[in-house]
């Protein structure tokens, strides 16, 4: 296969790629041209007789390196959704030579001198543009350009291991996440979950050469849901401590290494560059400005979201009967919720009983049968953005997407004329990644004449057979969440591609993803999909109170959760230079123990050595970012709210 299927424009629709193309590529040697095509286009610009101005310096740049653009997103993706161990080696050759290409770009002393002959008479330019060049310079300068050369070239090979270094991450991540599955030999020790959750165990089982068994997947989070349902005590605790144990049992894939060897490399580039540490060099280019406005942040957050969370704790334990260990939470918080929103008030608890909880007897219906995940993305999601955006959506089963489980949706605005393309892949597989994101195919750019394709990726129970896919209240949201992203890049309207969709600072980035999710409970919204999968009926009262209620219970849990990861990102990203973490147990609880964050019963949302947010997902010293982004989400909920909801009006 010719490399030409991955550097070429797709003649498809929007530019979409042909994924059925790409079978076989030679993937390095597709980026090694790109880098070829790439360096050759920069060093015209760079070697140009001609004087520095918008177009041939800064507008050629951001012309540049098309043939790259395509590559690193397909290849992205496919790594992200569906990797093989032929697309893993091809990563560890393809990263560190991608930072390398760009390091040699930013640290061109003539490109930076042009720019910077820009930059000096960017005064008539309009705003846009002028930003443009101002975030060129900013850029340039951040990378280094403004080093000496042996500074230059330090940065240069810190930021080549650090790419091999992160990329080996996400694939220890991987293969600790699917290594650290949980077998079960009975189906009683399930008990509680619903029949597709016990059919993906058994099909994963059998999948594995174990027929007859039943294999739990691990999840993303520290939390795994299955928790809250799962009856059987020891089977929550197997699962937890399952979940708690990745990157750390030792091995090949065990993760601690790697990432105090990123931590270290990452504080000193910092000291190159001028600042204390990682965070403050990162910070200082978002909204938050220093690392102190955000750790303060979560200082002040802390006490109350503790004493919230240890109210939480007195109530579950009276339910119970029993101490809560931290793999009882979530199985008891849900029981107190439903009882709570069917009754007005919390209702007895019966005791444990053995090993088996039996507290469970006397909890309500479970509001997953009104949550088909069809309904809550084509009637929920996209119901609320044509409310507020005049947007239709138009499914295509003509494009040839990454994997079946995919489908896509062609975006119309209120005039009837395509704006973009979304594609949606929902259901969790051994070859994606945890968690939830969304990234694009193709950026909205009016100087390249491109048009938006985005994706949305979970990582949701695939039913059995032909039955519907049934979601929990936070799987929903996260439906809506990331369909925030979504929106963010499907609407966007801007010349420059270095200014299109998500390209914002990381911590205003979550802003209107955060905001998205209150339209799933907003009566117009939440009336239009949530009916019964079977039966078409409406939400009774009590699933409708659980509904819209979900934000108010539980607080202490979720807050001190997230807290706890954001503090420990910062605690990693805070090291000085040339102080390295041998312990990272040890140095975590310390950590969470000094912002007054460490509750045994309650683990953070994650532990470093499985933090893909932040050792391979770019938000190292920024998963702060969603507490901060729901300020702004509040402010807009609250204005919303005020002035009629979901109209047209308002949503422009």
């Amino acid at each position: 296969m010719t490399v030409d299927a991955v550097l070429s424009p797709s003649a498809l629709p929007y530019q979409f790629p042909d994924m059925t193309a790409l079978a076989g590529v030679d993937w390095v040697g597709a980026f090694n041209e790109a880098f070829r095509l790439h360096r050759g286009e920069v060093e015209a610009i760079a070697a140009s007789p001609e004087q520095p101005d918008m177009a041939n310096t800064v507008e050629a740049l951001e012309r540049s390196g098309r043939e790259l653009a395509r590559a690193t997103a397909v290849f992205s993706s496919l790594t992200s959704t569906d990797t093989t161990e032929e697309l893993e080696a091809a990563q560890t050759v393809i990263w560190p030579r991608f930072s390398t290409h760009q390091d040699a770009i930013h640290l061109d002393p003539r490109l930076f001198a042009r720019l910077a002959a820009v930059y000096a008479d960017r005064a008539g330019l309009d705003p846009e543009a002028r930003r443009l060049v101002e975030r060129y310079d900013l850029r340039f300068t951040r990378a280094g350009a403004a080093l000496d050369a042996e500074q230059q070239a330090r940065v240069t090979a810190i930021n080549t291991e650090l790419s091999s270094l992160t990329t080996r991450f996400a694939q220890y991540a991987l293969a600790e996440t699917n290594g650290s599955a949980v077998w079960f030999d009975d189906p009683a020790e399930l008990a509680g979950l619903d029949d597709d959750a016990i059919a993906a165990a058994r099909a994963a089982a059998a999948a594995d050469g174990q027929p007859g068994r039943l294999k739990v997947a691990l999840g993303y989070p520290t939390n795994q849901p299955l928790i809250a349902r799962m009856t059987v005590r020891d089977s929550r605790r197997r699962l937890l401590e399952a979940s708690l144990a990745r990157g750390s049992r030792g091995g090949e894939t065990d993760t601690r290494e790697l990432i105090a060897r990123i931590a270290a490399l990452r504080a000193e580039r910092a000291q190159l560059f001028g600042y204390p540490h990682h965070a403050a060099y990162v910070i200082a280019d978002q909204t938050a400005h220093t690392a102190e406005a955000a750790s303060g942040m979560l200082a002040r957050l802390a006490g109350p979201a503790v004493t919230n969370a240890r109210a939480e704790l007195a109530e579950l334990e009276e339910l119970a009967g029993h101490p809560i260990e931290a793999w009882d939470w979530a199985f008891y918080a849900r029981i107190a919720a439903e009882r709570a929103h069917a009754a007005g008030a919390a209702g007895p608890g019966a005791k444990d009983s053995g090993d088996r909880d039996t507290a469970a007897s006397g909890a309500v219906g479970d509001p997953s049968a009104y949550l088909e995940l069809d309904a809550v993305v084509t009637r929920g999601a996209f119901h609320a953005a044509h409310l507020l955006y005049g947007l239709t959506f138009a499914e295509r089963t003509d494009l040839p997407l990454h994997h079946p489980d995919a489908r896509a949706w062609e975006v119309f605005d209120e005039s009837g004329a395509g704006i973009g393309l979304f594609v949606g892949d929902y259901f969790a597989r051994p070859s994606k990644r945890g968690g939830a994101w969304m990234t694009s195919f193709v950026d909205q750019s009016e100087l390249l004449g491109t048009l938006p394709v985005v994706i949305n990726v979970c990582n949701f129970v695939k039913p059995s057979g032909d039955r519907p896919a049934l979601l929990s209240i936070d799987e929903a949201t996260t439906v809506f969440h990331e369909f925030g992203h979504a929106l963010h890049g499907l609407l966007s309207q801007v010349r420059y591609p270095y200014f299109s969709g998500t390209a914002v600072p990381r911590d205003f980035v979550e802003f209107p993803s955060q905001f998205n999710e209150m339209w799933l409970v907003w009566p117009e919204v939440l009336d239009h999909f949530a009916r019964h999968h079977d039966t078409g009926a409406p939400l009774p009262p009590d699933l409708r109170a659980q509904l819209t209620a979900h934000d108010t219970r539980g607080e202490g849990f979720a807050t001190v959760e997230y807290l706890a990861a954001a503090v420990i990102d910062l605690a990693w990203h805070t090291l000085p230079p040339g102080e390295r973490v041998d312990d990272v147990a040890a140095f975590e609880r310390a950590a969470l123990e000094s912002a007054g964050l460490y509750l045994p019963e309650l683990p953070s949302r994650y532990r470093g050595p499985y933090f893909s947010h932040i050792f391979s997902g770019g938000y190292g010293a920024g998963y702060y970012s969603y507490i901060w982004s729901e300020v702004l989400d509040a402010d807009a909920a609250a204005w919303f709210a005020a002035h009629g909801g979901a109209t047209r009006e308002n949503g422009e």
